[in-house]
């Protein structure tokens, strides 16, 4: 089942926000909470991530239905991709050292702001070149 192509898009903006503030405030429990928004997109689909249920509930209703179509595969591989960041960012945060977690949450939020802004989604990418590779050595 293909899922609303704003979805993701609209939850990367809000990534994007919620890592720039991480970013400024140094807060692990921001970072957290980031954390668990990749893990539930990873596991169950955007569409299970709190910003998938935000988009659906607040947003789509307000701009009407989708145009546009795409996998949930590429996404939810994405989620995966952005769960790492944020895992590593934590550890960096919590644990040190420090330039760690800037790092990791800054790699995070670059991605983010690719897909939000110009729609552009580094872990889709990732998540079909390596669908190319794997094809073809199988």
């Amino acid at each position: 089942m293909e899922i609303d192509v704003r979805g993701p898009r609209f939850g990367a903006a809000v990534t994007t926000f919620v890592l720039a503030v991480v970013l400024i405030t140094g807060s692990p429990w921001l970072l957290a909470w980031q954390t668990l928004a990749f893990a539930l997109g990873a596991a169950g689909g955007v569409g299970r991530s709190p910003y998938g249920w935000l988009f659906r509930k607040a947003v789509r209703p307000r701009i009407g239905p989708p145009t546009e179509f795409e996998a949930p595969e590429p996404p939810r591989f994405a989620q995966t991709v952005g769960l790492a960041f944020a895992v590593v960012g934590l550890v960096g945060y919590v644990v040190g050292p420090e330039w760690l977690g800037l790092a990791a949450t800054a790699c995070a939020l670059a991605a983010a702001f690719l897909n939000a802004a110009f729609g552009y989604c580094l872990g889709c990418e990732m998540y079909l070149l390596v669908r190319r590779v794997t094809v073809r050595t199988e």
